[in-house]
């Protein structure tokens, strides 16, 4: 009876060890250098997801330096100022908002990559494994825990983000795919008073856009990029900080990264 006792004295305390370790990573993803800013934006705190398509939607000045849409606009008029959207040839920003959910999750200590082995040295060859199955309060990121966690055998870091974006071959695997991503990305940083919504005309058709209100938050998002290749730059990527460093990643996967350049000087450039 005593040794029942203490085995369930010891379950209890490692059960409440683990929750305090997913609290404090909770907590240190709120607290990180990248979600404190001075200013308006402070009480802001955007998921790697809502950065990436944040820096991908267009507004008005990117609309006025694109050549594409200057050759364009005689053909399209609409196109001329309308902003809010991602660009229509951009076919890599699915894949990489997808990657955002992944390294989100394993920032906030719900998952892990395997240890390196001799053949599997490239992060993408190796298997996503659940470290916690606690709720992060965020939607997209919860239902991609479920897959992960409802997932046997475990598969690599390629093949969730082929899975979640749905690109497989799998009919029994088409379970996994996110659905409408960019659109409740879009919903959340409308909910943060970031963006709002309208409807754009577009010739033949009508889109819901989404542009930006809060054009201060865009602004320090894009300067902290520039600022950590620029005037902060560390060759070393081991002391450069993990979300910065992940975004940066993440925006060059997603083919946005080039926005973030797009303001700078000849010289800079």
């Amino acid at each position: 009876m005593t040794t029942l006792t203490h085995r369930a004295r010891r379950t209890e305390i490692s059960k409440n060890s683990e929750k305090k370790m997913e609290s404090e990573e909770d907590s240190n993803w709120e607290k990180s250098p990248d979600n404190e800013d001075s200013g308006d934006s402070k009480d802001i705190r955007l998921t790697l997801m809502e950065e990436v398509l944040l820096l991908g939607l267009k507004d008005k000045e990117a609309n006025i330096n694109s050549w594409i849409t200057r050759w364009l606009t005689p053909v399209i008029p609409a196109l001329w100022g309308a902003e809010g959207y991602t660009s229509f040839w951009n076919d890599c920003i699915s894949s990489g908002l997808r990657g955002g959910i992944l390294i989100e999750l394993a920032m906030r200590g719900r998952i892990y990559l395997e240890p390196p082995t001799m053949r599997k040295k490239r992060l993408l060859d190796r298997k996503v494994l659940l470290k916690s199955d606690s709720p992060t309060g965020d939607v997209l990121l919860d239902e991609t825990l479920k897959h992960i966690k409802a997932t046997e055998p475990t598969e690599t870091v390629q093949t969730w983000i082929e899975l979640l974006t749905g690109e497989t071959w799998n009919p029994f695997k088409l379970q996994y795919q996110l659905r409408n991503v960019r659109e409740r990305i879009a919903k959340n940083l409308v909910e943060k008073g970031i963006l709002t919504t309208e409807k754009q005309n577009f010739l033949l058709f009508d889109m819901t856009t989404h542009p930006v209100t809060n054009t201060t938050e865009k602004q320090r998002l894009v300067k902290k990029l520039q600022d950590s290749v620029l005037e902060r730059w560390v060759n070393d990527p081991q002391r450069m900080d993990k979300r910065t460093l992940a975004l940066l990643v993440l925006a060059h996967s997603s083919d946005v990264l080039e926005n973030v350049f797009s303001s700078l000087t000849d010289d800079k450039y």
